[in-house]
């Protein structure tokens, strides 16, 4: 029982982040229909970026929650630049494209920031500098730390505050109208450019936030980390219905879940034989699944093509 309890709590922390990341495929994709393959890559310029700011904060004169602002703000802005961007080079000219044109090029500028940031920062493993001491809980043989608290808080909050400016907002109203349909939105007054460029803004700050997050829970940066954050993100969507805020909030809970239960508890029940050396291969099964027999996701809406 303590194993599937600390399993739990961890699935918690990480789901929180999946379904962070997750917003910016399935926000991406509501609004036009791409599937974004480069947003992962875009997590791990953010992670990258802060740990640079970090690493060249350390030892100073800057308090250490100062220095986690300074290098959360300086990720945000690298990555809604990029994200601003790529949007205006690689993704609207093609925009009325056939489907696999955007898709393609999608991926190749997701090979394209790997590289990048590899010249950059080269092919190793970057460690983040030994500046926080979380505290810890224990409920019998589980224990949660304040930085899980933090991140799980923090990651809701955001994806809280996101969901009240999609529904609120003069903004997010556009949002939601260009997500109907582009074209009567554009008609209406709409300017469907500013409303695509604000979708990659929002994806992209929150991309950058949840690369922190991920540099703060595993204290570790790669050029190619983002390669398979991205992929489960993509299921996560996928799992709660892509194009759904909501589903992409419950998917990312859910496969964070999933994931730790299956490489820890089933890991514990199987004596190590399937255990967190294959949690990929769970997170991936359950993409296999979801396609076969829910392909709309768990709140998606299965509708026909539209004339």
């Amino acid at each position: 029982m303590d194993i599937l309890l600390q399993q739990i709590i961890n699935g918690l922390v990480l789901g929180s982040i999946y379904a962070l990341v997750a917003l910016g495929y399935t926000m991406v994709y509501g609004i036009l229909g791409l599937i974004n393959f480069a947003h992962g890559d875009l997590v791990m310029v953010g992670a990258m970026v802060a740990l640079t700011v970090l690493q060249a904060l350390f030892g100073s004169v800057v308090p250490v929650p100062l220095a986690l602002v300074a290098a959360t703000l300086a990720a945000m802005l690298v990555c809604m630049t990029l994200g601003v961007t790529i949007e205006r080079v690689a993704y609207r000219p093609l925009r009325r494209a056939p489907r696999l044109a955007p898709l393609i090029t999608a991926i190749g500028v997701s090979i394209l920031l790997q590289y990048a940031a590899a010249l950059v920062w080269s092919k190793r493993y970057i460690a983040l500098p030994e500046m926080l001491k979380p505290s810890q809980f224990t409920f019998g043989e589980a224990s949660v730390t304040t930085l899980q608290l933090f991140i799980f808080v923090l990651a809701w909050g955001l994806m809280a505050a996101l969901l009240w400016f999609i529904k609120n907002t003069r903004l997010g109203k556009a949002m939601r109208a260009t997500e109907q349909n582009a074209e009567v939105a554009g008609l209406m007054g709409v300017d469907i450019n500013r409303i695509v460029a604000l979708t990659f803004l929002l994806g992209s700050a929150l991309g950058a936030i949840a690369g922190v997050m991920i540099v703060l829970y595993y204290g570790l940066g790669h050029y190619y980390m983002g390669f398979m954050l991205g992929l489960k993100a993509f299921t996560a969507a996928v799992l709660g219905g892509i194009g759904k805020i909501h589903g992409a909030m419950l998917g990312g809970l859910l496969l964070g879940l999933i994931e730790s239960l299956a490489s820890g508890y089933i890991g514990d029940l199987t004596n190590g034989v399937f255990g967190s050396n294959y949690r990929d291969v769970f997170a991936f099964l359950v993409l296999v699944v979801v396609l076969i027999f829910r392909p709309s996701g768990l709140v998606g809406e299965t509708s026909g093509e539209r004339a």
